[in-house]
């Protein structure tokens, strides 16, 4: 079990690495496009590239599916504990029990229905023409993967091996 825990960790690291890699890729494509696009302004013989709104756009999702698993394992996703910490501990318990369970459902859903969506998108070879032309597939691909991870990380919540509402300086050192 402990294997498994660790490479589940490191999975979630070499996401969360991925994520990094690919919001600074965003941001270069941004510079680059701002950049192509004021010198053509000044007359340079060059064309703004046409496919960085889709480039954008896909990495933005991709960056959002491969980081949330990282966040929710810090403790770094958004949630409310104004309400649990009024509320007496048997009563918090019970709470947050009932909150994981409904993010483990959520997350299961839409990890089986990505799923099906990236199926769909690969056997039909469809093509995302919004931008750019990029295969539909590409686009489901990350949220499986995230979206299932997520559902992970609540469980471990669920089964008491962590605590959503545990102390939050766990953010800290998680970073």
């Amino acid at each position: 079990m402990d294997v498994i825990a660790k490479a589940h960790l490191r999975l979630i690291h070499v996401m969360k690495a991925g994520s990094q890699l690919i919001i600074f890729g965003v941001f270069a494509v941004i510079v680059l496009d701002v950049g192509l696009t004021i010198l053509a302004k000044w007359g340079a013989p060059v064309i703004p590239w046409d496919r960085t709104h889709g480039l954008v756009e896909y990495g933005l999702l991709w960056f959002t599916m491969l980081a949330a698993p990282w966040l929710a394992r810090i403790k770094g996703h958004v949630f409310i504990d104004a309400v649990t910490q009024l509320m007496p501990e048997a009563g918090r318990k019970i709470l947050a029990k009932f909150a994981y369970c409904v993010v483990i459902v959520g997350c299961v859903v839409l990890t089986y229905f990505s799923i099906l969506l990236l199926i769909e998108a690969f056997v039909d070879e469809a093509i995302d023409d919004r931008g750019a032309d990029f295969w539909l597939w590409t686009l489901y691909f990350p949220m499986p993967f995230g979206f299932g991870l997520v559902a992970i990380e609540f469980l471990r919540f669920l089964v008491g091996i962590d605590d959503m509402y545990g102390s939050r300086m766990d953010v800290r050192e998680g970073m």
